[in-house]
């Protein structure tokens, strides 16, 4: 038999071995799952990465209502984390509740505000230690249908491992947890009320107050984080003719022609074509480089901003960036994987010139070279005034007002 050391530090230790694993995986596996593949920018996976998945999101007691429109997809639920209203409900707490951070100071919210489709309104975020990250603060609504999760990493794709990093990440420091994990667990361990609610999410677990808990409640939270009652949502799936206005009709015409060729990198009920769901053939990764830099006339990106180029060392993945969802756009500037584009226009016109500007202040790509540096950005296009107003009340008719005051996502701490 264990003494009560080695007891607890058995129990520490599988509380904490989820998330040693994937900060391994994101730090060692990335080379070897990217480099023969992810040279092209979009990559094809055949089937499931882990072989763990279910067809849909089956709850313990019974199907999980996801409250999407008929004819969209379920989204791909693990196995071994089906969803339940005890486990989301639990995650919701934590995802409001400051404590899950080392020092107290932040929740998951403060760099995902409800009021801001869950993103945060600045260019980048900063950490409970005051330390930013490097890249912008992505929605989290239907992140449950993207197949990666980052702007960048194409190893994290289960929302599980994705919980983990902002907990225990320190380059940069977001929550904080590294070092005190002891201390953060005991917070949630001595409190009644969570206790009962760990008991209750996961019923078979003999010690249920655990990280890999913590991260499997929160993607639950996260994974029922669905959005489609938008006026397009209405007007295409709802048959709601009025639904949206004859500038979006037009803007949506645009949107879909090959002249403007958005639909390209932002397709599918999901606006981004990096997307998995249930009954899926395959899962796509896709990340595009639009030329939204280039330092040294050659497409260099700033040094800790090189996208999957970070990953794979390919010159060719140099810039190249997840494609985000486009719903719910209008609400979640700044732009950009750095937050450096300000508005919803100068989205546009950046890509209605090609990219950005070179230093010379010539147009950086829309030549249709195919070279390392230059494959994958958008080949530019011409635009009246009129056509960029229709454009942005399409990008408008995206919006989903219902979930900003959604019930079952707020936070639940806050007085009434």
């Amino acid at each position: 038999m264990l003494d009560k050391s080695s007891s607890r530090s058995s129990r520490r230790r599988r509380r904490l071995a989820p998330w040693r694993r994937v900060l391994g995986l994101v730090a060692v596996g990335a080379w070897s799952l990217v480099a023969s593949a992810c040279t092209g920018g979009g990559v094809d996976d055949e089937g499931t990465s882990e072989g763990d998945e279910s067809d849909g999101g089956e709850s313990e007691g019974g199907a999980w209502d996801w409250n999407i429109p008929e004819g969209i997809p379920a989204p791909v639920v693990p196995e071994d984390n089906p969803m339940s209203l005890e486990k989301v409900e639990l995650g919701r707490r934590l995802f409001y509740d400051p404590r899950l951070s080392g020092n107290q100071t932040q929740s998951c919210a403060s760099c995902h505000e409800q009021a801001l489709a869950f993103t945060d309104a600045r260019a980048t975020s900063p950490g409970s230690t005051g330390e930013h990250t490097a890249r912008n603060s992505q929605s989290l609504i239907n992140a449950a249908y993207f197949s990666t999760l980052t702007w960048a990493n194409p190893v994290l794709e289960r929302l599980e491992e994705q919980a983990l990093v902002p907990i225990f990440g320190e380059f940069p420091v977001e929550l904080g947890v590294t070092g005190v994990e002891d201390e953060v667990l005991a917070r949630f361990a001595e409190d009644p009320d969570y206790t009962a609610r760990f008991a209750a999410a996961f019923p078979d677990d003999e010690d249920p107050v655990s990280f890999g808990n913590i991260a499997r409640a929160l993607a639950s939270f996260v994974r029922a984080m669905t959005s489609m009652r938008s006026p397009y949502d209405r007007y295409v799936y709802g048959g709601e003719q009025d639904a949206m206005s004859d500038a979006a009709l037009r803007g949506m015409e645009l949107f879909f022609s090959e002249r403007m060729e958005c639909h390209h990198c932002h397709n599918g009920f999901a606006f981004t074509i990096s997307t998995r769901y249930e009954g899926q053939a395959f899962s796509q990764k896709n990340f595009q480089n639009t030329g939204q830099y280039n330092l040294d006339g050659m497409g260099a990106y700033p040094a800790n901003n090189t996208g999957l180029f970070e990953h794979t060392g390919n010159p060719f993945d140099m810039g190249r960036f997840r494609p985000p969802s486009l719903r719910n756009v209008a609400l979640t500037p700044p732009y950009g994987h750095d937050g450096s584009v300000a508005t919803l226009e100068e989205v546009i016109d950046i890509y209605a010139r090609g990219g950005r500007l070179t230093p010379e202040g010539e147009a950086f790509a829309g030549d249709g070279a195919q070279s390392p540096v230059k494959s994958g950005f958008v080949a530019g296009f011409e635009m009246s005034d009129d056509e960029r107003a229709d454009m942005l009340a399409f990008m408008e008719s995206l919006t989903d007002e219902a979930v900003l005051s959604d019930p079952s996502l707020s936070d639940p701490f806050a007085a009434p």
